[in-house]
Order: C-alpha cells, then structure tokens, then sequence
C-alpha cells in the first residue's frame, strides 16, 4: 500500500501544477492506495540543469516518497531527433555518445534531488529501435496531418515558409508511444509537452484500453522574467557555486518572488510575505534555494559573501587566481583567457555596458590592452572576480 496521507496528495496536486488530465481520476487512485506507474521523459540534449528542469524533478521525489513506481525514461532514441516544442528551426540531432555523456551530467545533478533506490532508468531505444515499419504505418494511422499541424511551432513556421522535417513530425507519435511500452498510468511533464502527452493519452487508450492521466508543471521564468535558458544568460543552475545560485536569485525581478518560491521551495508564502521588503524577501529565498542544493553552512557563507560585496562594498574572500607571464593584455581576451566570460562577444557586451573593472575603474574601450600588475584584480559584472599573478 502507498501513502495516502489527503495533505501530501493535495501538495502534490496544487502547488506549481499547471493542468492536470483527469485531476478528480488522479486525485482518486492516489487516495485509494493501490500503487501507480508514473513517468518522466527527458532528451537529454544539453549537460547543464537549472531550477526549471528541477521543479519536475521535485514532483516525481513526492510521488516516490508516497511508494508509488516512478520511471526516469531517457529519450536515447528521440534525442537523435529532438522534440520541437518552443523550436522556429530543426534542432541538430546528436549522437549516441553525446547522449551518453550528457545523461552521465544530467544524473550527477539530478541526485542531488532524486533518491535514485525509489527511482527506474529507462531507456526508450529499447522498443522504439525495435519497431518495424508496418508498425510505424499503424501507429502514424492514428493521427492526421491535420493534428500534426495544430502544434503552435509548426503552425509558426508554416506561416514563415521555415521547413519542418518528417522526423518532428513523428516526435509526438514517439513519445506516445513511450507510455504504451510503459503501460503508464501518469505522465508529469512540463506544460510545454502537453501536446506530446496527449498524444500517449491518445495512444495508451488504442492500444492497452487504459486512460493515462498527464500532470503538467508550470514553467519557470529566468531571472529577466524570460523562458529560462543559457541563451538569455538568465538561468540558475543546479551546479552553480553558492555564491554564483545565491547572487542570481537576489537578481530576479522582484514580480517573480511568489513563482520562485512555489516552484523552488517548500516555504510557505504567508511566512515570506510578512516581510515586507522585496530585498529582504529575496534574501530568504535566495538562502533556502542554496541551502536545499548545497546545505545550511554554504548558504550562511554565500548570504555573508553577498552582504560583504554588495551591502559593505568589500572584495569577496575568495578570488581566484589567474596565472600569466604576459605583461600586456587585450581586455577582450585577458576575459576570456581567465574565464571570467565565455566568448569575447560576451567580453565586448559587458565592457560597452559597463560592467568591467580593473581594481575599482570601470574599462570603457574593449580594444584597450592592458598592463598587468601582481595582484591586480579585474571584475566582470557583479559577482565574477579574478586576481592577477604574474609568472
């Protein structure tokens, strides 16, 4: 039997949830005991987690908790094609060992939330590689181009006169048809896959007679109040330092406190809003977030470290050092060479807006050289620091 405690099935239910197919069908099974086969489909297109692929995570950590079976599917197969959700081009498709490596990542970061003793691997090539092309034909019969075409990217390209490759087209259909060989009873996901969800829904009644429910999360917005993602530079990743997590989350806009703390917290935002400051506010967000992915004393040290820069103006107690005998040094790539930034054009960006510094002074021309000093300490934007050791 699982647990069926009404209190954690409601939090389950309610807190960040998007939309739920049927919740009251749902809502009944958990409170009935009997245990459930839920899942998660992730490609593992990238190696890098930030908080809004880990309020997912969190959900499938409260179902295990209950003792129900929960599956972490790897989309080793679809991953080749990429899903094309929230896509305006075709994504490039990788390779096996990419794949492979990206997931070893994606893992690593993901323990840091899932018990991985409560919690299946699987992996879909295992019957997706396996179906023969009748039983392509048959599943395809099930769906019209008509459908297909509803998807909002595909409609946006269509209008554009951008290509769409047969291959997305079939993304849906395989991803459905993950909750077949599963035999599922719940889908969770994210609320930009309810397209592909439906589509098992739709496929789990055909072929096992079997009404799956879909769980769908709300989406996470980036600290610039975009969709978070690396291209935006607005993310905060599960393996970011203390420091670095507790310093982007005190740079969220302030209309994004009550999301963070529903999605990335269990606080209760009664508590939160008794302060009345949005600084302060943050600040207790900001530390509960660190210490949930790094623990109670790095997020004592990463609120202490942000008030001696920020609130006393002070040097952070720990610069790295960057090594060089060169006495003379172009400003773009002296950024770049110390890994203060990740490509000149991000260099060339934060000098023309401002936000370069060699002990103290602001750098205004990025085609300015610079002469080193020992002990020099140069600073890009707010909380990234190096100090200069010549060899």
């Amino acid at each position: 039997m699982t647990n069926t405690d009404p209190k954690k099935i409601e939090e389950i239910l309610e807190r960040g949830v998007s939309e739920i197919i049927v919740k009251d069908d749902l809502r009944k099974k958990l409170l009935s005991g009997k245990k459930i086969r839920l899942y998660l489909g992730v490609d593992p297109t990238g190696t890098a987690l930030h908080l809004g692929h880990a309020f997912v995570l969190w959900k499938l950590k409260q179902f295990a908790d209950l003792g129900h079976e929960v599956i972490l599917l790897i989309g080793d197969f679809t991953a080749k094609i990429g899903d094309p959700t929230g896509k305006d081009a075709t994504r490039v498709p990788l390779t096996d060992k990419q794949i492979k490596e990206n997931f070893r990542d994606y893992k690593k970061q993901a323990s840091k939330i899932l018990n991985f003793s409560q919690v299946k691997i699987k992996y879909n090539s295992a019957w997706l590689s396996k179906l023969k092309f009748e039983d392509i034909l048959k599943l395809s019969s099930n769906f019209t181009v008509q459908q297909m075409l509803h998807r909002e990217m595909f409609d946006k390209r269509m209008k554009e006169g951008a290509p769409i490759n047969q291959t997305e087209f079939m993304y849906p259909l395989m991803q459905g048809y993950d909750s077949v060989a599963m035999d599922v009873d719940l889908e969770v996901g994210g609320n930009d896959q309810m397209f592909n969800m439906l589509a098992g829904r739709t496929l789990q009644k055909i072929y096992n007679n079997k009404d799956k429910d879909i769980l769908t999360t709300k989406l996470l917005l980036g600290t610039d109040g975009r969709k978070m993602s690396k291209t935006y530079d607005n993310a905060i990743y599960l393996n970011d330092s203390p420091q670095d997590m507790f310093g982007k989350v005190m740079s969220i806009k302030d209309e994004l406190i009550e999301e963070y703390i529903d999605l990335c917290t269990y606080l209760d935002p009664h508590d939160i809003h008794q302060v009345q400051n949005p600084r302060d506010q943050k600040a207790l967000l900001a530390k509960e977030i660190v210490k949930i992915y790094h623990g109670e004393n790095e997020a004592q040290r990463a609120e202490d470290e942000f008030n001696k820069m920020f609130r006393d103006k002070e040097m952070p107690s720990d610069i790295e050092i960057f090594e060089t005998d060169k006495a003379m040094y172009p400003i773009l790539d002296l950024l770049c060479d110390s890994r203060l930034v990740s490509s000149k054009n991000e260099a060339k960006r934060l000098v023309e807006g401002g936000g370069v510094y060699i002990d103290k002074e602001r750098v205004e021309d990025w085609k300015k050289e610079i002469v080193l000093k020992n002990g020099m300490v140069v600073q890009a934007g707010k909380r990234r620091f190096t100090k200069i050791k010549l060899t």
